[in-house]
């Protein structure tokens, strides 16, 4: 057993009456009992809860000779994060006093919790541990963070497809263009714009032209891989980045998604939609520093797709 915290010397006061250390005793027990928090004393070898509060015992239950992690944690020995070895160095004196989070599976409340190790009356080391509930602080801190995660998540994300936007292209993009440029890895882009919409737009009506792009979003990302960046740069036109993608496997990729796109009809209020898209594509070359070099090329080979004819592939190569 360790051994006890170290005395204190204090300088020598005046005389005084004695109290009367029942009334002392019966009012600090009303304090602690009062207190809106829980209030235990185990003993720091054996576990033994030697004292609980009102609070804790109206909650846990008496304690009756029972373990601190039987009472507090149903469980069937001392706990994993108990936190005696940082109350007392390894020369037997009292570290500061340890502060801490925790969330109780029992009853799934939080709690902040402040343990110290202590004498107790007779003498055994013992840790002191007051732990308040902050249940209502944690639920508003993890609303906080889910607002902010999805705030963050909405300003990566284009509302009407769900899909990438152009400033989530952009950030996820330069991350897979560093990668491959340092690893030396392939990777390919292609560029697609659907053809005649706004002929959708002017014929069926705007909500027609939204449901199209929800749709042709769904059917793209359903022919891609996971790690491809999909995203929607404006409009009707989206953009693939493909890593570890070398030229021919982009151009098979977008020969699939044409024939993906052609086999699509959108229906709308009794209307049959068809889809026409036209292809891009480029592949990471030696000279490539940057994400604007693959999209300069990629976009002039969607613009030779669009001028002859549309609804077809063109690949603009890096020298």
């Amino acid at each position: 057993m360790r051994s006890g915290i170290p005395s204190i010397n204090l300088p020598a006061q005046p005389e005084k009456p004695v109290p009367d250390t029942s009334t002392s005793a019966e009012g600090l027990q009303a304090v602690l009992d009062n207190l809106d928090a829980l209030v235990y004393v185990s003993d720091f070898e054996t576990h033994e809860l030697l004292y609980m509060n009102a609070y804790g015992r109206r909650i846990w239950g008496s304690i009756d000779g029972r373990k601190c992690w039987q009472a507090l944690q149903d469980s069937d020995g001392p706990c994993s994060f108990c936190t005696n070895d940082l109350l007392v160095a390894d020369d037997g004196t009292a570290n500061a006093p340890h502060v801490w989070e925790f969330q109780n599976q029992l009853d799934q409340r939080w709690y902040q919790c402040r343990d110290q190790a202590i004498q107790w009356t007779d003498g055994r080391l013992a840790r002191l541990e007051i732990a308040t509930d902050i249940t209502e602080r944690k639920n508003m801190e993890l609303a906080l963070h889910e607002a902010h995660e999805r705030a963050r998540a909405a300003a990566f994300e284009d509302e009407l497809t769900r899909l990438r936007n152009r400033r989530a292209f952009f950030e996820f993009g330069n991350q897979l263009l560093s990668r491959a440029l340092r690893q030396q890895s392939p990777m390919a882009l292609i560029m697609m714009d659907l053809d005649h919409f706004k002929q959708v737009n002017d014929t069926h009506g705007h909500e027609a032209g939204d449901e199209v792009l929800r749709k042709v979003s769904s059917t793209l990302g359903e022919n891609i891989r996971d790690y491809d960046i999909l995203a929607r740069m404006g409009g009707e036109e989206f953009a693939l980045l493909l890593p570890e993608t070398t030229e021919q496997e982009a151009l098979d990729t977008a020969h699939r998604l044409l024939s993906a796109l052609t086999s699509l009809t959108v229906g709308y209020r009794g209307c049959a939609i068809q889809i026409s898209a036209s292809f891009g594509i480029t592949s990471l070359g030696r000279q490539d520093q940057r994400l604007e070099d693959l999209l300069h090329r990629a976009d002039r080979a969607l613009y030779r797709s669009k001028e002859l004819g549309r609804c077809q592939v063109n690949l603009d190569a890096p020298l």
